[in-house]
């Protein structure tokens, strides 16, 4: 894919709206043109913007009654008579044909006008965390303190965060530790932790959770990256990478059981 073929799809790519292969494509371009990248993170801001800034009309009760039963009566099948459609419809006035099309495409206006789809938070938060992930390589960021120590790394968030996120470096199993650097993400300041697997960065991102237990891992992709997350020791944590599933998986295996050692002792 070149420059030309990204700049028609981005919008596209931008929204969600790519097939599987096309967003690969893209994401694979994308890797390698700062040009495109920066041109997708403007896209990603604007959307950003718009999200947080723009006024949302809601439509009271009483009107979307109004509608839903104007729709069920549009839809609701009339009994059928003796005679047939044709001289049914030959019968009518024009004007009242033309009237009662109208009103049809009036009331679906109003319906797709009045109520907008709304993101669950966890799309929101993953749309959110994609943005931070891509803008870490984009502007090449990925930490604040570069080093493969985990015991350099761990004590430089102290102070600078109201938690201690739990730092490791998994280089003997091929994913080495990078760095660290603080982000903004939910509302709230949370600890990224950068790694790199082969030619792939990871990024975890560390922050409390509201609730304290234990939850199963969900799985999410957005815009050719990878996401999972879960809950574990009062912490919530969010991988997110361009590498496939099972090596993300690998990582997240490794970082579980460190985890677990770590509540056991």
């Amino acid at each position: 894919m070149n420059c030309q073929e990204s700049h028609r799809l981005i919008q596209a790519y931008a929204d969600q709206q790519l097939a599987p292969p096309e967003a690969q494509m893209m994401a694979a371009h994308l890797a390698e043109c700062a040009a495109c990248r920066a041109e997708l993170l403007q896209l990603n801001s604007l959307h950003g913007l718009l999200k947080t800034n723009a006024t949302q009309h809601v439509a009271p009760a009483h009107l979307r009654q109004r509608i839903q039963s104007t729709l069920r009566e549009q839809i609701t099948p009339r009994p059928v008579r003796s005679i047939g459609w044709w001289q049914r419809l030959a019968r009518l006035p024009w004007a009242w044909i033309n009237l009662g099309m109208a009103s049809a495409c009036a009331v679906a206006l109003a319906v797709a006008l009045i109520l907008p789809s709304v993101n669950s938070g966890e799309d929101a938060l993953a749309q959110e965390l994609t943005d931070s992930h891509f803008r870490s390589l984009l502007v090449d960021h990925l930490a604040d303190v570069a080093s493969s120590d985990q015991h350099t790394v761990k004590p430089w968030f102290t102070g600078k965060l109201d938690f201690s996120p739990p730092v490791y470096d998994f280089a003997q199993q091929d994913y080495p530790l990078i760095g660290g650097r603080l982000d903004y993400v939910g509302q709230r300041t949370v600890a990224a932790l950068a790694y790199r697997h082969k030619r792939h960065v990871l990024n975890l991102f560390i922050w409390p959770a509201k609730d304290a237990g234990r939850t199963d891992v969900q799985h999410l992709s957005r815009q050719g990256y990878q996401l999972r997350h879960w809950t574990q020791a009062g912490m919530q944590y969010w991988l997110i990478s361009d590498m496939n599933v099972a090596e993300l998986k690998g990582f997240e295996s490794l970082l579980r059981e460190q985890l677990q050692k770590d509540a056991a002792s």
